[in-house]
């Protein structure tokens, strides 16, 4: 079974190709991560995947069904959920308000501006239940804009998964964070492997390696090996390119 699957995906821009005949395949379930050096199309894949870049050429299917045309809000519905497609953080609002207002967003005619925005009780539920994934409990009260730059990308984690994906699309989560962040955010993702399946690019070869079910390397746009963790540390040419002489 594959839950999300690419075939061919190919995206230029003038001369320069990006993504090279780009084809995947995620397992429900399986923490997917891809990995490169700088320029290596990382980005520019993922943003093929949310639906913010239409391939020139390939196609792109989620759960069986082709969503290569598909625009972002009409993926975010069917549950494939970039961490920041709920791009607004109000700070003056509360984490739990946040977290409600995404899940409120995710649902289709939800919006009753007559009525409390707490007063839904199964968006409030959603709420409660993501910002116990994404560790903020404690913080449920406290306004977003007092929280550390730790604390916010957790924030827009908790509002993710408070829209009920079925998919995470996670780009770089721990960019920025202090090594305390970063391991905090690895037990973070460590906590959520098996109930979302998830697709995660990041530089910090630690947590990737400690956390991934099967790593893609990406160079110059094309994928040069997808294997486990030690099959991609045994094999050869990611040795000699990636993990030895280059920086990923």
């Amino acid at each position: 079974m594959v839950a999300l699957q690419t075939e061919g995906l190919v995206k230029r821009y003038g001369a320069l190709l990006v993504t090279d005949h780009v084809s995947l395949d995620i397992r429900p379930g399986e923490l997917h991560a891809v990995i490169g050096p700088n320029g290596a199309g990382k980005t520019t894949l993922i943003n093929q995947l949310s639906g913010e870049l239409r391939p020139d050429e390939g196609r792109v299917q989620f759960n069986g069904r082709d969503v290569t045309t598909m625009p972002v809000h009409g993926r975010a519905q069917a549950g494939l959920m970039r961490s920041y497609q709920i791009t607004s953080i109000f700070e003056e609002f509360s984490v739990l308000e946040n977290a409600v207002l995404a899940a409120l967003a995710a649902k289709r005619h939800a919006w009753h501006f007559w009525r409390p925005m707490l007063g839904d009780a199964a968006a409030r539920t959603a709420a409660f239940e993501a910002i116990a994934a994404a560790g903020l409990t404690a913080q449920a009260g406290v306004p977003a804009g007092e929280l550390g730059y730790g604390q916010r990308r957790q924030l827009e984690l908790a509002m993710a998964l408070a829209a009920q994906p079925r998919f995470l699309l996670l780009d770089e989560p721990m960019a920025g964070m202090s090594v305390q962040e970063s391991a905090s955010v690895t037990e973070l993702l460590r906590g959520l492997k098996g109930r979302y399946t998830i697709l995660l690019v990041e530089h910090d070869m630690d947590a990737v390696f400690s956390l991934a079910d099967r790593i893609t390397v990406l160079v110059y746009g094309s994928v040069m090996f997808t294997g486990t963790p030690d099959e991609i540390r045994e094999h050869p040419e990611v040795r000699a390119v990636y993990l030895g002489e280059e920086t990923i």
